[in-house]
This record gives structure tokens, C-alpha cells and sequence, in this order.
């Protein structure tokens, strides 16, 4: 971690008019070099440190000399992507369809990986808008909190957020409360009343879940078939195929399973088949299953799932983006996709 006290020297005062690094560790209280790793390697600094430095930034309306001499040199055309590409697969043909619809633009795309949870504050997404040389910028996944919408908008930094959302800015979702109602339908077609919902949960979360909207859709809908006695039980383990195994291992152990086991995305559910078979379990026969996102693992496994259009999200968070920097400058905008149910042989 780093922190102030480095033994930079203070730096030459900035001349009038001219706002440089030396001034912003001066009002945050650091050295030059903490500054650099918050606005480039922020998962180095503290939380705490990371908001002064950003305090700072953001009074300065400071923009690295990098950045300056980078948007002198070159005309518009360089997009950003941040998301937790590594964390979740789902993420990947969302950024396949981004770069599809891109393919006949002369636009390079630049990915940035955040590591974590969704629903969790991402410290790289909080320098980004500063520090990316961007001309625009996609948002998928992580949340975007006021302090990250002032710095887009003081930099003119159009930007649109996919499977996140703030009013202020353009946003492309898929509506995860009709994908629960979808489950939740299914769920009482099977007379299921105990139900297991397998997921991951951050220790912080700054926004609604996409797993707490899915089970909101899930309840209004087992509630809207009159279904009586219904109980939803939360299983929290890592968000991995070892995850859903862990959850698996627990339900084995029981006396009396669930009706359904509910995960939160096919690679949970996966993990649930895995550990659910090696026991000796039969699915639909001792325990039903489902997942959510419709991926190539659920249909490998003929899991029961809900397909989420996440090509078409890339596609439109293009259209959005296209047209902002093609000068629009209306309101934000919202595109809403629905999800589709897939039936498969685990329920």
C-alpha cells in the first residue's frame, strides 16, 4: 500500500494558471508518487487516501499531462471498457458486441479489468475517467457512484453503462426482475414451496444486486400463482464451479433438501450439477435446478436457464455512445432487453 511521506520533494510552485501534480499531493497531503498510483494503479492505495487524492483532483479539475498531450495528438477514436471480465463470463460476449458493431468504425477499443464483486465500488473505474486518454467510455457491471458521474461530466466524457445504471447517464439493461418472474413461474408449474438460492455476495454493496432483483421477480410471481407456504433460502459461497459444489455438498448433508435450487448464473449452477451427480443425486428427480444467463455450460449440461441477450447489450451501448459522440445531447437514455427462459432437463 502505498502512502504519503515518500521523500518526494515538494516540486517547483505551479505557474498562474497552470495546475500540476505537485499541487494536488500538496492538498491532499501525499507525495507525488501516491498520486500517480491513484490515478494509475489505484487498488495500491487505501480508500482513504484514494478519496483525498481524488478530492483534490476533482477541485484542481486536474488532467495529467499525459492525458493533455495524448488528446492533442489525436483526433476522436479510442473507447474504454471497464468490467469484471475475469470475475464473470458474462461480461466477454457483452464486449463481443460491443466490438462487432464497432468493426466498420475507426474506433480502438481499450478493455480495463476490475476484479470486484458486482454491486462492489471499483477504485479503477473512480480514476478512470482522469487517467483512461479516452474519448468515451463503457461501463459494464461495476456501479457508478455521483463523485464518478461529476468527473465524466466535467470532462465531457461520454459514457454509457450496461448492467449498471445512474440517471444521469445513458444505460443499457436487461430486466433482471422479469428474468426471476420467468423462474418464479416455473417454480410453481412444479409446485416447488422450498426453494435454494445459491449466490455470491459482496461484503459492500453499493447498489441493487442483480441477484436481489431476480429474487424480487421470483417472489412476485410465486405470490401472483397463489402458491402457499413458499420459503426462498439464501446459500452464500465464492462465485466459482468449486462455489456451487460448496453449496452442493451442504444440501447433500441435509435431511430435509429444498424443492428447487435457484443459482444466480450457470457457472454456480454448474458447480451444483457437479457436486449434486458425484453424490449419487438425480436432477429433477431428488432436487430440481436452474440457472441464469443461458451459456454454452447450462446447454452442455441441458441445465434449466434463462438466456440473457448479452451480445445485443454490446450493440446497443454502441448505438448510444455513437450517437453522443456524434454531438446528441439530450437526455439520458434507457434501453431495456428481456431475457427469455430455457427449459432444460435438471427441472
Amino acid at each position: 500500500m502505498t502512502t504519503s511521506g515518500s521523500g518526494d520533494q515538494p516540486g517547483p510552485p505551479a505557474r498562474p494558471g497552470k495546475v500540476t501534480i505537485y499541487d494536488v499531493a500538496r492538498r491532499a497531503g501525499v507525495s507525488i508518487a501516491t498520486v500517480s498510483h491513484v490515478l494509475n494503479r489505484p487498488e495500491r492505495v487505501s480508500a482513504a487516501t484514494r478519496a483525498k487524492v481524488l478530492e483534490a483532483v476533482d477541485h484542481f479539475d486536474f488532467v495529467p499531462k499525459a492525458v493533455a498531450v495524448s488528446r492533442a495528438r489525436r483526433g476522436a477514436g479510442r473507447i474504454g471498457v471497464i468490467a469484471p471480465f475475469t470475475a464473470y463470463g458474462s461480461y466477454q460476449p457483452r464486449l463481443l458486441g460491443l466490438l462487432d458493431a464497432l468493426a466498420s468504425h475507426p474506433i480502438d477499443v481499450v478493455v480495463f479489468d476490475c476484479r470486484e464483486p458486482v454491486g462492489a465500488a471499483s477504485p479503477a473505474l473512480a480514476s478512470l475517467p482522469m487517467t483512461g486518454r479516452l474519448d468515451g467510455l463503457v461501463v459494464m457491471g461495476p456501479p457508478v457512484s455521483d463523485d464518478v458521474v461529476a468527473r465524466i461530466e466535467r470532462r465531457n466524457l461520454p459514457t454509457v453503462l450496461v448492467d449498471t445504471t445512474h440517471p444521469a447517464l445513458d444505460r443499457v439493461l436487461v430486466d433482471d426482475r422479469a428474468g426471476g418472474r420467468l423462474i418464479g413461474e416455473h417454480l410453481a408449474a412444479r409446485g416447488d414451496r422450498r426453494i435454494a438460492f445459491v449466490h455470491e455476495l459482496p461484503d459492500v454493496v453499493l447498489a441493487p444486486t442483480s441477484g436481489e432483483l431476480r429474487l424480487q421477480g421470483c417472489r412476485e410471481a410465486l405470490t401472483a400463482a397463489g402458491v402457499q407456504g413458499w420459503t426462498i433460502e439464501r446459500i452464500r459461497v465464492d462465485n466459482s464451479l468449486a462455489g456451487g459444489r460448496t453449496a452442493a455438498a451442504e444440501i447433500r448433508g441435509r435431511s430435509e433438501p429444498p424443492d428447487c435450487i435457484v443459482a444466480h448464473h450457470d457457472t454456480l449452477a454448474a458447480g451444483v450439477w457437479q457436486g449434486l451427480t458425484a453424490g449419487g443425486w438425480r436432477m429433477p428427480g431428488d432436487v430440481g435446478l436452474t440457472g441464469y444467463d443461458g451459456s454454452d455450460l447450462a446447454e452442455a449440461l441441458e441445465i434449466t436457464t434463462v438466456r440473457q441477450p448479452f451480445r445485443r447489450t454490446g450493440v446497443e451501448a454502441v448505438g448510444l455512445l455513437l450517437s453522443r459522440l456524434g454531438g446528441y445531447a439530450g437526455p439520458p437514455r434507457e434501453v431495456m432487453l428481456q431475457p427469455e427462459f430455457v427449459p432444460g432437463a435438471t427441472s
